[in-house]
């Protein structure tokens, strides 16, 4: 069998004369070359007008080059301008400039903020397509890692036990410098210790900076390399983290809203993103599907009565996951009846639990009980309660709104469009830890972290577009825009 052993190296080549034959006509580089040219860059805040000084390269030069690296899995600055060089998407793409990486890395940093705003101009274009109804939204998160290692994670103790020892090796650099200057032989070793005695110094500043971080936001621990990141614990382990919200629409699984947060937990973030996904959507959801882990009825009181919230309780999920559960005994609080009119509830036996007050703790749950001599005489004491003064039942000042979720996410049609919620919801932090290779930021700071993810949303939809109406539709699309 013969071997092929290509051209030689000294022979004239035979690449096409004009750039632009470099690509085919659906190639999805012109996706997003088009996608670009489409975007309002005065609304991003990026201004187009030469300005007198040296020379820079032009700013949507720059930006499809992030945009479009970003979305192969190119994400490095060094990797952006070797691609400049030796890519023939890029080359097309850039009109052969070759900025080197101190150049995008200046770029990304100082135009972080209007980079941000690309995915809001994104959602109104797949809206204006049609390709985005916001009727049904589903909200998720997933932990990203931060770029930032656990042993930079202090707590206030850590900070206060660090700082001492700072202190007493500053007194001793000290010490020394102040030997060293009276010796006319130690001059090299004076300079030597006063730098180090700066750096010290600088190291003090920062861990104080830390420790008024901790104590303004009553944090338990600061990582000194990223204060924004957080410890958190995931799949792969605990480290330092971002919580990654990502709001998708129903229709395609476009991503209408994604943002980073410092927070460990999705407890607290429902009202934010629905509110932030109906700011570049333009209309409110009818819709809001999200897992167990947002349940907060403080937050979903709030929620707009019109927008119906599928979402099971903490109980229900846990009976999706353990089907075979032993089913509730007789005396559970769900046979125990509340009379509102009275604020009373009523056992199954028909004795009165009344109102005793609210728990010191956790004020929104209020405590019935019912007398110690009715529970005693009662012939279900011991297997109803064991306790002396008589039966609790726990009444959460949000009950009215935990039953109506739980009615809601029970019926057929909650059921059915919690189905689809992991197709649509979990698709895009899939996209983008395997196929993008983002499980990890390269950013610091929640501010920058926010770019990347603001980029990354915007990699994702695009690629959806490409795959939903094709790259030769899409391209007259954002044309006509």
């Amino acid at each position: 069998m013969a071997f092929k052993f290509g051209e030689n190296r000294d022979q004239t080549t035979f690449l096409p004369p004009v750039i632009d034959n470099y690509v085919g006509p659906n190639d999805p580089v012109r996706v997003y070359d088009a996608f670009v040219n489409a975007l309002d860059f005065y609304e991003l805040g990026i201004s187009l007008v030469p300005q007198a000084g040296a020379e820079r390269f032009d700013p949507v030069k720059m930006l499809k080059l992030i945009i479009y690296g970003y979305s192969y899995g190119d994400r490095s600055s060094r990797k952006l301008e070797r691609a400049c060089r030796h890519n023939l998407s890029y080359m097309w793409l850039m009109n052969s400039l070759q900025p080197d990486y101190r150049t995008i890395i200046r770029f990304r940093s100082d135009y972080k903020d209007a980079i941000k705003k690309v995915l809001k101009q994104c959602v109104r274009m797949c809206v204006k397509m049609d390709l985005i109804e916001g009727n049904t939204l589903f909200v998720d998160g997933s932990k990203f890692r931060a770029n930032a290692s656990l042993k930079h994670n202090f707590s206030r103790e850590d900070i206060e036990k660090e700082l001492v020892k700072i202190e007493e090796h500053i007194d001793d650099l000290m010490a020394e410098a102040e030997h060293l200057d009276q010796s006319e032989d130690g001059l090299p070793s004076l300079a030597e210790t006063r730098e180090q005695i700066t750096d010290r110094q600088q190291l003090a500043d920062c861990m104080k900076d830390c420790l008024r971080q901790i104590r303004s936001e009553n944090r338990p621990s600061i990582n000194r390399v990223d204060p924004d990141c957080i410890k958190s614990k995931s799949r792969q382990g605990t480290h330092a983290m971002y919580n990654v919200q990502s709001v998708t629409d129903d229709k395609h699984g476009l991503i209408v809203h994604a943002q980073a947060v410092s927070e460990s937990n999705d407890n607290n973030q429902l009202t934010s993103q629905l509110k932030a996904a109906v700011e570049n959507t333009g209309k409110p959801p009818k819709v809001a599907c999200t897992d167990a882990g947002y349940f907060n009825p403080a937050q979903t009181k709030d929620i707009d009565e019109d927008i119906m919230v599928v979402m099971p309780s903490p109980q229900q999920a846990h009976e999706d996951k353990n089907p075979d559960k032993t089913p509730p005994g007789p005396f559970d609080k769900s046979h125990f009846q509340y009379d509102k009119e009275q604020d009373v509830y009523i056992c199954p036996e028909g004795k009165i639990l009344k109102h005793q007050g609210v728990d010191s703790e956790r004020p929104h749950r209020h405590i019935y009980q019912a007398t110690a001599a009715e529970c005693n005489r009662c012939p279900h004491h011991g297997v109803c309660t064991s306790g002396r003064s008589g039966r609790k039942v726990i009444r959460s000042e949000y009950e009215g709104i935990i039953r109506r979720q739980e009615e809601v996410y029970a019926s057929e049609h909650g059921q059915a469009i919690y189905k689809r919620r992991k197709q649509r919801a979990e698709h895009p932090f899939g996209h983008w830890k395997r196929n993008l290779r983002a499980g990890q930021f390269l950013l610091r700071g929640r501010a920058k972290v926010n770019t990347e993810v603001s980029v990354l949303a915007t990699c994702f939809n695009i690629a959806r577009m490409i795959t939903i109406i094709g790259a030769t539709k899409l391209i007259a699309e954002f044309r006509g825009t």
